[in-house]
C-alpha cells in the first residue's frame, strides 16, 4: 500500500508520468481496489472520518490515462472513459433497468439500485436502497440501510483534494428531491422530509430548545429535519433564506423500521 501512495503521489506531482505503463498501471490498481471495496476515498475515525487524499488523486489522474470508447448494451449505446461495474449477481446486488453503477463505485452485498446512477469512488452499504432517479456523486460515501427516495441528489466532489466527500452516514432516511453537496454529512440515523437543500453554508437550525442551536454542514444523529425559511436583510429589502430546521429527534430503537415510521408519523414529515 506504502508503494501505491509513494507512486500515486508523484504523479500528481510530475503529470509527465502518467505517460508510463508503471504508473497507468498503478493508478488502475487503485481504482480496482475501490470497486471491490478495498479502499474508500473517505472512511470514519472514531466520532469523525478521514480523507485519503492520494484515492482522490488517483481517481482524478484515471481520467486522462483512459481513452474514449463505445459501450454497447443490447441496443443502448454509450461513449465514456470509464468501463460499467458488471457482475452484479456475485456481488448480491439487486439492479433493476435502467440503473448504472461505474467501475470504480463499490456496492456492497444487500444494495439496491432502482433506475439511478452511481459514479466512480462512491461507497454504498449493504441493505442501501438508491431509489429511482437517485444519483450518488462521485466520491460520496453511502451508510448502510439508507434510503435514498426518488430523484435524490447526492453531490460529487473529486477537488479540492482535501475536500471531504457527502457522506451520510448508517440508517439514514433521505426524502424525495433533496439535494446534499459540498461534502454536507448527515449523521447516523437522521431523517430528511423532501427537498432539504443543504451546502456547506446552508444554516441547519435545532429549533427544538428554548433558543435556536445553528449547524452548517452537518445534521446531527438522529435528528428529524425538514425545509424551512429565516428572514435575512438585503441592500434591496427583506427576503425569505432557504434553510433546514431540525424539528425533533428520531427514538433510539433496535427496530429501525419502527423507529423511522414513528419519526415520520409524529413530526408529520413529507417524503
Amino acid at each position: 500500500m506504502q508503494e501505491l501512495i509513494k507512486n500515486i503521489e508523484a504523479a500528481w506531482q510530475d503529470r509527465s508520468l502518467l505517460s508510463e505503463e508503471s504508473t497507468q498501471e498503478t493508478i488502475r490498481e487503485v481504482i480496482r481496489l475501490l470497486d471491490l471495496g478495498e479502499l474508500r476515498v473517505a472512511e470514519p475515525s472514531g466520532s469523525d472520518w478521514i480523507v485519503n487524499q492520494w484515492v482522490k488523486q488517483a481517481v482524478i489522474m484515471y481520467f486522462p490515462i483512459q481513452k474514449m470508447k463505445t459501450i454497447e448494451v443490447g441496443p443502448f449505446e454509450f461513449h465514456d472513459k470509464i468501463p460499467l461495474k458488471k457482475d452484479y449477481a456475485s456481488k448480491g446486488v439487486r439492479v433493476v433497468p435502467h440503473a448504472i453503477a461505474r467501475h470504480g463505485a463499490f456496492l456492497e452485498k444487500g444494495v439496491i439500485m432502482m433506475p439511478s446512477y452511481v459514479n466512480i469512488g462512491a461507497w454504498v452499504g449493504g441493505g442501501t436502497m438508491v431509489d429511482t432517479w437517485a444519483t450518488v456523486g462521485s466520491c460520496a460515501q453511502i451508510g448502510r440501510n439508507v434510503h435514498l427516495s426518488g430523484g435524490v441528489g447526492i453531490g460529487g466532489v473529486l477537488e479540492p483534494i482535501q475536500a471531504s466527500p457527502t457522506i451520510i452516514e448508517d440508517d439514514c432516511f433521505i426524502g424525495s428531491r433533496c439535494i446534499l453537496v459540498e461534502g454536507v454529512r448527515i449523521g447516523t440515523g437522521a431523517v430528511l422530509g423532501a427537498n432539504v437543500v443543504l451546502t456547506q453554508s446552508s444554516r441547519i437550525i435545532d429549533v427544538t430548545g428554548e433558543e435556536p442551536i445553528t449547524h452548517r454542514g452537518y445534521v446531527p444523529p438522529q435528528s428529524v429535519v425538514i425545509p424551512g425559511a429565516y428572514e435575512k436583510e438585503f441592500p434591496a429589502g427583506k427576503y425569505q433564506v432557504s434553510c433546514a430546521l431540525i424539528i425533533g429527534k428520531r427514538k433510539e430503537s433496535t427496530n429501525q423500521k419502527v423507529s423511522l415510521n414513528d419519526a415520520l408519523r409524529e413530526y408529520n414529515v413529507a417524503v
